[in-house]
């Protein structure tokens, strides 16, 4: 490989970050150019000294790859214009909603599926989330918590963590297994309750609920169905309870690193781990001993 591919923009790419670039636009072909930029940008900690990630320069470079055939990249898309005024967020429920999940309505989830829901969603993590709203970068899906056509709360699910070594002991991974199919692990990246939301055995109810519809949407957005989930529980706000009640696989805490700290930089509170298989196979379609197909969960 020339220096052309090699060096570019003042950094110079190893072979581990080329096959990264090759393992991203092979795995999420259905992101736009931007979005697999952001992406890449992310995994191989190509950032400015703030701390932004370098999308154009990371545009810029994809291109390069791909006029050398090592890539493929999707086609390039208009531009689009959006008009009119940013609408609220819709008005909340009131603090006499019931306080027992048997009295009130159906718990449903909604997908956030068009450019207000999207809008909506952002405001509500924005406002109320201890993390605050933060691009997700990848392939991702976000829903509301809903009873009776009002917003009680918000999940997202998105890119797993690139490496997370109790996460990998316990799957069996080796680091090609890892490379190979990491894409069939999701992370619920995001979860709120919204804060005048008092409604006992809500989150455990919602996280159950997202468990069983997540392939078959994953499935309709990514043509592709997760085999696991996994989130990090912050123990300095939480203890993990709602996910231990959905049955979730606590796994010990991280090491206080972020999801792409490959150079131990940024120290970060330690955080739980938990695991959530969606089908009884996972460990065999994870190391690569069973094809990835939609079954039953409990066969």
């Amino acid at each position: 490989m020339d220096d052309t591919i090699r060096v570019f923009s003042g950094r110079t790419f190893s072979s581990e970050d080329i096959e990264t670039i090759k393992w991203v636009t092979r795995t999420y072909p259905q992101l736009s150019r931007t979005e697999i930029a952001a992406t890449v940008c992310e995994l191989i900690g190509w950032v400015t000294p703030a701390g932004r990630p370098k999308k154009p320069q990371c545009a810029a470079y994809l291109d390069k790859l791909e006029a050398k055939g090592l890539i493929e990249l999707p086609a390039r898309k208009a531009a689009k214009r959006s008009a009119g005024k940013r609408k609220p967020v819709r008005k909340a429920v009131s603090d006499t909603r019931p306080a027992d999940i048997t009295e009130c309505g159906a718990i449903t989830l909604e997908l956030a599926d068009d450019a207000d829901k999207r809008r909506r969603w952002r405001e509500y993590i924005s406002r109320y989330h201890t993390i605050g709203y933060k691009q997700a970068y990848g392939a991702q899906l976000k829903y509301f918590i809903t009873s009776d056509g009002e917003d009680l709360g918000c999940l997202q699910f998105s890119a797993a963590a690139w490496a997370l070594q109790k996460r990998d002991e316990w799957i069996g991974w080796s680091v090609e297994d890892r490379k190979a199919r990491l894409n069939l692990v999701l992370n619920n990246s995001r979860y709120l309750v919204l804060p005048w939301v008092h409604i006992r055995n809500l989150s455990s109810r919602a996280l159950s609920a997202a468990a069983r519809r997540i392939c078959e949407d994953w499935l309709n957005a990514y043509c592709y169905a997760p085999v696991l989930l996994e989130t990090f529980v912050d123990t300095a706000f939480y203890h993990g309870t709602s996910y231990r009640a959905a049955n979730w696989v606590y796994l010990g805490e991280t090491q206080g690193r972020g999801r792409m700290d490959r150079h131990h930089e940024h120290g970060l509170s330690q955080k739980a781990i938990f695991m959530y298989p969606l089908r009884k196979d996972f460990r065999a379609v994870l190391q690569g001993r069973k094809p990835c197909k939609m079954v039953n969960p409990d066969e």
